[in-house]
């Protein structure tokens, strides 16, 4: 693997990454943290996400992900956080993302996830890792629009489940290592009905919501919200009690966003991906 490109703006450096057959992964640095890939491509489908617009090419090997983290260091930057939140489900390369989280470990690295929650038996195993943190993407509270958003997902009411069972028996302080994930998308997921579920789920589980605000896609049909109605949401459920953050600048930038990596970017640029 090699660095190909990097492209900064005044917060982001987004690392595009080839790999021995020529694809071109992302990875981001961004205030000590690396947010790193663990697959080429994604089967997971999201809709309104380009990382899998063109599919799962295939995995990343341990090594493959590991070097995102060597190539990153050996630009200079310091690196103490790393964040499995590129491109790519990390439950659906599970063995090679295992390996890596304890070589990780190993290098005193604070490493946390960001994922869908399928397949429900690798959930299950990464809940009982010794991890920084996990905040698990729901993006709906009813099985049939998340099926919409997340074509390749476990059922809601089963996820939440297998995390409500985890979750109960910890500490508040083990707890707040805990959060939903729910991207606010114009005219698709941001009623006043689905709030209000939403806070009841939070509630239940006694964790925060990390309310993200969608970052437009070209080519695929989604909107994002007005500042203002994002912020009308974010008021609506601190009022009924709930821990929520906002997306941060770092999460809404053209590089490194959420949702905005995707794999051999440069081709793309040049009139198509493989």
């Amino acid at each position: 693997m090699k660095i190909e490109k990097v492209i900064h703006d005044e917060l982001n450096k987004l690392i595009q990454v080839k790999t021995s057959d020529n694809y071109t992964v992302e990875s981001v640095y961004y205030r000590n943290t690396l947010c790193i890939s663990s697959q080429v491509g994604c089967p997971v489908r999201c809709t309104f996400c380009a990382s899998g617009m063109y599919g799962l090419k295939r995995n990343l090997s341990y090594e493959e992900i590991i070097n995102q983290y060597s190539l990153a260091t050996s630009k200079g930057y310091s690196i103490t956080n790393i964040a499995f939140a590129g491109i790519g489900e990390p439950l659906l390369n599970w063995e090679n993302t295992k390996k890596a989280f304890w070589l990780f470990k190993q290098k005193n690295l604070k490493i946390s996830f960001y994922t869908t929650g399928f397949p429900l038996k690798n959930f299950e195993e990464l809940l009982a890792l010794p991890h920084n943190g996990i905040t698990l993407s729901i993006h709906a509270v009813t099985e049939e629009k998340r099926k919409k958003l997340i074509p390749k997902s476990a059922n809601l009411e089963d996820l939440l489940k297998i995390l409500e069972n985890h979750i109960k028996p910890l500490s508040n302080r083990k707890k707040k290592l805990y959060s939903l994930a729910y991207l606010l998308i114009k005219n698709t997921n941001d009623s006043q009905e689905e709030l209000e579920n939403l806070a009841n789920i939070a509630k239940k589980l006694n964790i925060p919501i990390s309310l993200l605000k969608y970052n437009p896609i070209e080519d695929l049909p989604y909107q994002t919200t007005s500042d203002k109605d994002y912020e009308k949401a974010f008021l609506f459920l601190k009022e009924k009690g709930i821990r929520v953050t906002l997306s941060t600048r770092y999460r809404t930038r053209k590089i490194g966003g959420c949702g905005t990596l995707m794999i051999n970017r440069l081709k793309k640029e040049k009139g198509g991906c493989p």
